[in-house]
């Protein structure tokens, strides 16, 4: 065990991590009793703990070192869950939305971060007319990716409401000025 201090995880790890996590705390909560009762506020109140210790960090951290942190993938997670993340919501959602931009486009449609009204989202989805089956993927599976992305770097939004649009399929100009023979 002594060999463990100082070694980091590797973000596949982490994320294992993370889903045992889940699965146990979901399997705590169903469980009856004061046990469960117990150490469901055991958890409640170490999360609580840390959240308080990740602020202390931020607050001592000047500007630079924050955006630092919060770029990091972990640590930008447990701000937002903490309430403390040091960039708005929205500048969070707009990166989500530009960081899926290339995939979109490899399937020849388009995504534009339009802002946001109240705590909903708005994104401009512009998928690709024409192409048929070989877009790969249908509209409404960019749709669930761009809306989990806002979601997942921005949980304080209520909602990711898409602005659709078909791009026109392509025409050759070629068909357009030729005319039949008389």
């Amino acid at each position: 065990m002594a060999e463990a201090v100082g070694a980091r995880l590797a973000d596949p790890d982490v994320e294992a991590r993370l889903g045992r996590l889940d699965e146990l705390l979901e399997g705590l909560e169903t469980a009856p009793g004061p046990t469960t009762r117990s150490a469901t506020e055991a958890v409640a109140l170490l999360t609580e703990v840390y959240g308080e210790a990740l602020a202390r960090v931020l607050d001592l951290a000047d500007e630079r070192l924050a955006e630092r942190l919060a770029e990091d993938e972990l640590l930008g997670h447990l701000m937002v869950l903490h309430a403390i993340h040091p960039e708005p919501a929205e500048r969070r959602a707009a990166r989500a939305v530009e960081r899926l931009r290339p995939a979109v486009r490899e399937r020849g449609g388009d995504v534009e971060w339009a802002g946001v009204e109240g705590q909903v989202a708005r994104v401009r989805l512009t998928t690709g007319g024409g192409c048929g089956s070989g877009c790969g993927g249908s509209g409404s599976d960019v749709t669930d990716a761009v809306r989990a992305a806002v979601l997942a770097a921005a949980p304080e939004l209520t909602a990711v409401e898409p602005l659709t649009e078909t791009a026109p399929a392509f025409v050759p100009l070629t068909t357009l000025t030729h005319r039949g023979a008389p």
